[in-house]
């Protein structure tokens, strides 16, 4: 069979979901895959996958620019002819299952968050949930990433008979080993691995980290991720000047975040929204204690109080208590989180989980 998935991102789809096109190869599926080119489709590429050139930008909606999406979602399906099309994130959902709907081809939805323009309400909303209304009703599956999802958009008409829950994406537990926990000797080291962007959280991280440096001078404040490219000028100047104090290590994007979290005691992350965080499942998957927002996406991946401790969302002063309060713990309880951490993700979490849901779908008729 030729299975045609319809993505925003070459990276995110190759760190995530990389698992699941093995397994639909190993399978002898055939995988296409249509994704804006960029330096990480070289990746895909080595997966032996077909890239397609998707005319997709991920940020904002232009009704012209999205019509010629939809045009190349109907010109890709009509010459490669799946027998199933996988879409994630907004745009495939909205305008690659409606093509796959016109073209009566199988598809199979997975939303993967749902973003500030939903969440937020006022006319822009109401007008994504009547296309993902439309151009999800014939989904042989819908897939949400958090039962809250899920019920915000079942409540406004989404997905009412055909939705299904995934753990996220899941986590690759073999490649993402439990980690010894590091010597705390030198110092205790607290990573962030996100974008910079507002959404997710990094104005309270660099306050907390503001207020709490001078006092604990022997704990390590570290931030791995990319800069959001139309917010760089906004968080650019202040994360030089965090740098520049020695307040802060900036690593910028890499690809080894594994061995960096892996290094690191205690992982945080200030997110206000997620689908579930893949930061905080292979966090806990390496064995190490995390901190995490109160909301829908973040904190199903802690065990609370065991694995770690929740803070409220947009509230530097919450998270400055979570962080003092972990702080407050010794080296060896500390550990003992990590375990729990690794053991939590064990029994919920795992990445067959996710690749066993397709195959059902995928292979119903």
């Amino acid at each position: 069979m030729k299975i045609l998935i319809l993505t925003n991102y070459a990276n995110g789809l190759y760190l995530f979901r990389k698992e699941l096109i093995e397994h639909f190869q190993k399978n002898g599926h055939e995988v296409f895959v249509s994704v804006p080119f960029d330096e990480n489709c070289v990746k895909l590429k080595k997966l032996g996958v077909t890239l397609l050139e998707a005319p997709l930008e991920r940020h904002g909606m232009n009704p012209a620019k999205d019509f010629k999406l939809f045009r190349q979602y109907m010109r890709t399906i009509r010459r490669v002819r799946p027998g199933v099309v996988l879409t994630y994130t907004i745009k495939p959902n909205i305008y690659g299952a409606l093509a796959a709907r016109i073209k009566k081809v199988p598809y199979i939805c997975n939303v993967t968050g749902l973003g500030q323009a939903i969440e937020r309400g006022g006319m822009l909303s109401k007008i994504l949930l009547k296309l993902y209304s439309v151009s999800m009703k014939k989904a042989r599956k819908v897939f949400f990433q958090n039962e809250r999802n899920m019920n915000f958009m079942q409540d406004r008409g989404v997905a009412t008979k055909n939705a299904g829950l995934l753990p996220g994406s899941g986590v690759n537990l073999i490649e993402h080993p439990l980690s010894e926990y590091p010597s705390e000797q030198a110092g205790i080291h607290i990573l962030a691995v996100m974008r910079v962007m507002k959404d997710k959280g990094v104005s309270e991280y660099f306050e907390m980290i503001r207020a709490l440096k001078p006092e604990n001078p022997n704990v390590f404040f570290e931030l791995a991720g990319e800069y959001e490219e139309d917010e760089k000028a906004d968080f650019e100047p202040e994360i030089n000047d965090l740098v520049k104090m020695n307040y802060l290590k900036y690593y910028g994007h890499i690809d080894n975040v594994p061995d960096v979290m892996a290094a690191s005691h205690i992982v945080v992350h200030p997110s206000y929204h997620e689908g579930l965080s893949n930061v905080l499942l292979e966090a806990a998957a390496c064995g190490r204690p995390v901190l995490a927002t109160d909301v829908n996406g973040c904190k199903e991946t802690v065990d609370l109080g065991k694995s770690g401790y929740l803070f409220e969302a947009r509230n530097s002063k919450s998270l400055i208590e979570a962080v003092e309060q972990i702080l407050s713990l010794s080296e060896d309880q500390r550990k003992e989180m990590g375990l729990a951490g690794r053991r939590w993700v064990e029994k919920h979490f795992d990445r067959n989980i996710v690749i066993n849901a397709y195959d059902k779908e995928i292979e119903r008729k």
